[in-house]
């Protein structure tokens, strides 16, 4: 079944969108970068898409990730303000996208309610998340937003990510991710593999992500 086809979108609007050809973008691809300008719409049809926000020191943090039937709100934002990428996007794993031009997308938006609609429910949920992730770095302490992320990304017990990778999902820094996760290894609350973080204590790490809330 077509994306298309869980929207309710015009038939004129389904036409449009089905003409479009969907392209595939490896895992590591680069979609923007900062100062880029909005070329269109990326509806994600498979894989994973991260966005990133860098500071002047390098330090980066993972925004959002989207996903089959998400959006990005930077794009949103570009699209309808005429403004420049200020993040990153890097494909997560392989992911199959359709890009609907600026111009097709802006003609929809002035004429079908149901893709207006389409649009800013993505928007407005993807700010909520935003706003959340807000909250956890001003007010989590960074063992709390730790465990929370090692529990909610972890498979089969175990979560395959550099200390970086980690340090970007939670708002902080390398240095601090590794003296934090050497401390839970000291407990017997993790394990420590190169690249792989691998849960011991599973009730340890529920107390630590609840200990802010």
């Amino acid at each position: 079944m077509s994306w298309t086809q869980t929207a309710a979108f015009t038939a004129a609007t389904r036409s449009a969108l089905n003409a479009l050809t969907p392209f595939d973008a490896p895992r590591g691809t680069v979609l923007f970068r900062p100062g880029d300008a909005v070329q269109g719409f990326v509806i994600v049809l498979s894989g994973q898409i991260d966005v990133f926000l860098t500071g002047p020191t390098g330090r980066e943090i993972l925004l959002y990730a989207v996903e089959p039937g998400q959006s990005c709100v930077q794009t949103t934002l570009g699209l309808l303000g005429d403004e420049r990428y200020s993040g990153e996007a890097i494909t997560r794993d392989d992911a199959r996208l359709v890009l609907i031009p600026r111009g097709l997308f802006l003609r929809l938006m002035d004429e079908d309610a149901g893709f207006r609609s389409f649009v800013f429910t993505a928007f407005g949920q993807r700010m909520q998340g935003m706003m959340h992730l807000l909250e956890r770095v001003a007010f989590q302490r960074i063992e709390c937003r730790l465990a929370e992320t090692l529990l909610n990304h972890a498979e089969d017990g175990s979560l395959h990510a550099t200390h970086a990778e980690i340090a970007s999902m939670i708002g902080s820094a390398r240095e601090v991710v590794s003296r934090r996760l050497d401390a839970l290894a000291r407990r017997g609350i993790v394990g420590l593999d190169r690249g792989t973080v691998r849960i011991l204590d599973a009730a340890a790490l529920h107390s630590l992500a609840e200990a802010d809330r």
